[in-house]
């Protein structure tokens, strides 16, 4: 495919870097450009500000994994959440996804993915030693593990039940409201409101 040339370097070097964000083809990449060439300098100077801001402040909170602008995030800084009742999930995106829905009320953690030889991403790349020392100061007695349904989400449920399962805690798992192969972040709130309200305890496929 021929790369397409422009009037300006310029423009063409914000096309390409726009280009290479999830989602977005050439085409939009030139209608976010060229929309940015005409707004205000101070307007333009204040999204790259908050950009580079983001990039180089933010936290991540040493209790759960979640994004943050404080080394603790306000979930866990919640004196209102259920603190017992700790619900595992991927990424931020299925953090966002459950709030949306307003049916959990517990603390979260975070892995920071799932378990994949296929990309390479084993165990130690995830914070499951983090979620280990969590339960070890004896203040958790239910953990919900909230992973997408998919061949690697269930992979890492199992690998989960088998390091928690000799604290004896309750560990529980989405309800099949959500269908096997589906990310949390698709999942429409209603349904996942209702998985999470009906959340069962995790059977390992091979009991």
């Amino acid at each position: 495919m021929l790369k397409q040339s422009y009037t300006s370097e310029l423009l063409q070097n914000v096309v390409e870097e726009l280009a290479s964000l999830p989602g977005v083809g050439r085409k939009s990449a030139l209608r976010f450009a060229l929309h940015l060439l005409k707004q205000p300098v101070e307007n333009v100077e204040k999204f790259g500000s908050s950009v580079i801001r983001m990039r180089n402040e933010i936290r991540y909170c040493t209790n759960c994994n979640m994004i943050s602008d404080t080394p603790v995030c306000p979930v866990c800084s919640d004196k209102k959440r259920e603190s017992a009742l700790v619900c595992v999930v991927e990424s931020i995106r299925d953090v966002l996804s459950i709030e949306n829905t307003g049916q959990y009320n517990g603390l979260y953690h975070v892995l920071g993915g799932i378990i994949s030889p296929m990309d390479g991403v084993g165990p130690g790349d995830l914070s499951i030693d983090l979620l280990l020392n969590r339960i070890e100061k004896g203040t958790i007695s239910e953990v919900f593990l909230a992973l997408s349904t998919t061949m690697e989400g269930e992979t890492t449920a199992y690998y989960l039940y088998k390091r928690l399962n000799p604290f004896g805690i309750k560990i529980s798992t989405i309800a099949r409201g959500v269908g096997f192969g589906d990310d949390l972040e698709y999942t429409d709130e209603v349904t996942l409101g209702r998985s999470i309200q009906n959340r069962q305890p995790f059977i390992p496929l091979n009991n």
